[in-house]
C-alpha cells in the first residue's frame, strides 16, 4: 500500500500518545515480555512512521518489560532452494561464492516489515546470531531470550520462541493475522505428525574471522494452516484473546504459551 493510500484512509494522524493509549486499552502492560508481529500500513499514517510505533511499544512496556520482534533474513540461504522468486541456475555458483556473511548489525530483514527493520537498528536492541531466523529484543530479558540461539531447528527448543514460552510471554498481532504468528513454528517443532520432515539448510557466516558456508538442520515449516489454527484457538479461548484496534489496525493480544500448547494438540490431531 502506498503512503498516499495510507494517508487517504487515515482520518487523523496516529501519534505516539494515541498508540500508547490503544496499547494500554488492549491490555499491554509494563513489565510484559511481548513478541510483536506487525504491519505499519495497517495502523494508518503514523507520525514518525515505524519509529513512532517502536517508541510507543517501549513506553508502555517500560524498561523492566521486554520487546521482541522477528528479524529473519531468509535470503541468506542456498539459491538452489529459492522459489519466491527463483533465480537462474547459472547464477547459483556465483551467488554462493559472493553472498555476504550474516552480520547482526548490518544484515537487513527480509519481508518482516518496516517496524522490525527499524527496531533492529535501535541503540540497546540486541539481535540473536541465527543467519536466517534471528530475533531482536529490547529490555530486561533481552539477553536471556536471545542467548544460545541454535543453528539447528532455529524456531525450536533452543530459540528465542522457547525462551519467551518459559517466561510466560505474550504475542501481539498488530495489523496481521496468525499467518504471521511465528510462535506456531515452535508448535510445529514440538508436535508429532506424519508429514514432518528434516531438511538440510546452509548460510554464510563468519567463523574465526573468515566467511564460511555453515550447514544446519531444519524441519519443513508450513504456514498454510496457521490462520485456521488461530481461528480455532481464538474461539476456544475467547476470554484469553484480547481484541481491539491499534490506530486503524485490528489487533490481537494473547498468552504465547496457551497458543503454542493449543497448536501442538491441533497439529497432532489434524496434520497428515
Amino acid at each position: 500500500m502506498s503512503e498516499e493510500e495510507v494517508i487517504r484512509r487515515t482520518p487523523a494522524p496516529v501519534t505516539i500518545s494515541s498508540l500508547c493509549g490503544d496499547l494500554t486499552r488492549l491490555g499491554v502492560e509494563p513489565g510484559m515480555v511481548l513478541l510483536v508481529h506487525s504491519s505499519l500500513s495497517a495502523i494508518g499514517w503514523v507520525v514518525g512512521g515505524p519509529v513512532g510505533v517502536v517508541i510507543a511499544l517501549e513506553e508502555v512496556l517500560r524498561s523492566f518489560g521486554t520487546l521482541v520482534m522477528p528479524t529473519h533474513s531468509t535470503d541468506l540461504s542456498d539459491p538452489s532452494g529459492w522459489q519466491d522468486p527463483p533465480l537462474p541456475e547459472a547464477w547459483w555458483d556465483e551467488i554462493r561464492a559472493s553472498m555476504p556473511a550474516f552480520d547482526p548489525e548490518l544484515t537487513r530483514t527480509r519481508r518482516m516489515g518496516a517496524i522490525p527493520e527499524c527496531f533492529r537498528t535501535q541503540t540497546n536492541v540486541l539481535r540473536s546470531r541465527h543467519p536466517q531466523l534471528s530475533f531482536a529484543a529490547w529490555g530486561e530479558k533481552s539477553i536471556q531470550i536471545l542467548s544460545d540461539h541454535s543453528l539447528d531447528y532455529g524456531l525450536g527448543e533452543q530459540s528465542p520462541l522457547a525462551r519467551i514460552y518459559e517466561l510466560d510471554g505474550w504475542v501481539l498481532l498488530l495489523g496481521v493475522g496468525h499467518g504471521s504468528n511465528t510462535s506456531l513454528h515452535l508448535a510445529e517443532c514440538r508436535a508429532h505428525y506424519p508429514g514432518k520432515r528434516e531438511i538440510p539448510c546452509s548460510s554464510p557466516v563468519t567463523i574465526e574471522g573468515h566467511r564460511r558456508w555453515k550447514s544446519f538442520t531444519e524441519i519443513n515449516y508450513n504456514t498454510l494452516d496457521f490462520e485456521e489454527i488461530g481461528r480455532h484457538f481464538a474461539d476456544h479461548y475467547k476470554q484469553a484473546v484480547r481484541r481491539g484496534k491499534i490506530g486503524l489496525a485490528q489487533a490481537q493480544l494473547f498468552p504465547q504459551r496457551l497458543c503454542i500448547d493449543y497448536a501442538v494438540s491441533w497439529m497432532e490431531r489434524h496434520r497428515r
